[in-house]
């Protein structure tokens, strides 16, 4: 093998990598926020009732989403709904395909946290004078949260990884500069490489900030004596203000 790499070629082609890093970045942040607050609201609806219409085809998007390829849903967005008569932007496409996905997979794993509360919680939450949505939030929706963040977290760096393939549809994300750099200088070797290590170090960060953010959310309950199934005092004070 005399193949020798020549990474100092691919210097005139970093502010193309930086720009599709960017891409990258601003894709996760939003469909981030999006995903997990579709989460959350899907999982009320789902425990709110149950029995509904609304509540079933819930339940059946999210096994349809969660059974079929992210590539499929992402090709049904950009390319199957214009035959509908609904054309949207690349970017557009990328953002609900990657909303609707994380959305679908966050609500199972956050509805096994909730299942695991019982129903005395609620109960005692009710009792306290909450609105059925107070009790939820703080007595179901954030002991769950605590419970299965580390699931969502890794989600969540699941689906920033899984958005490489949005450079299908020609997004400029990472993987779409790393693809324009090869075809233009045909350093696959080095190419690849360096966008492999720029993903690496961008899930190390992203799990870093979303452990920080958990820290900063949870951190106050490891802080009191009370056992975990007791209510906090900022339930309390919320239930009287």
């Amino acid at each position: 093998m005399n193949y020798l790499p020549d990474f100092p070629r691919l210097l005139p082609y970093l502010p193309d990598l930086m720009a599709g890093l960017m891409t990258t970045v601003w894709l996760t942040a939003l469909t981030t926020t999006l995903g997990i607050l579709g989460a959350v609201m899907c999982v009320w609806q789902r425990h709110r009732a149950p029995t509904s219409i609304f509540s079933r085809l819930l339940g059946m998007l999210v096994e349809l989403l969660r059974n079929t390829p992210f590539i499929v849903q992402l090709f049904f967005i950009f390319f199957g709904l214009p035959a509908l008569g609904l054309s949207l932007s690349a970017e557009m496409a990328a953002v609900i395909a990657m909303t609707l996905n994380l959305a679908a997979y966050s609500s199972e794993i956050l509805r096994a946290g909730v299942d695991a509360t019982g129903r005395g919680q609620w109960e005692a939450g009710r009792a306290l004078g909450l609105t059925r949505w107070q009790s939820y939030r703080h007595v179901v929706l954030m002991p769950a949260l605590e419970r299965m963040y580390p699931a969502l977290t890794s989600q969540c760096v699941i689906v920033m990884l899984g958005s490489a393939v949005v450079s299908q549809i020609s997004v400029a994300d990472l993987t779409f500069a790393a693809n324009f750099i090869q075809s233009r200088t045909f350093l696959s070797f080095e190419s690849y490489v360096v966008t492999a290590g720029m993903y690496l170090l961008l899930a190390i960060a992203m799990r870093a900030l979303l452990n920080r953010i958990g820290r900063r959310l949870f951190g106050f309950r490891h802080l009191t004596p009370a056992p975990r199934s007791c209510l906090s005092s900022h339930v309390l004070k919320e239930a009287h203000s």
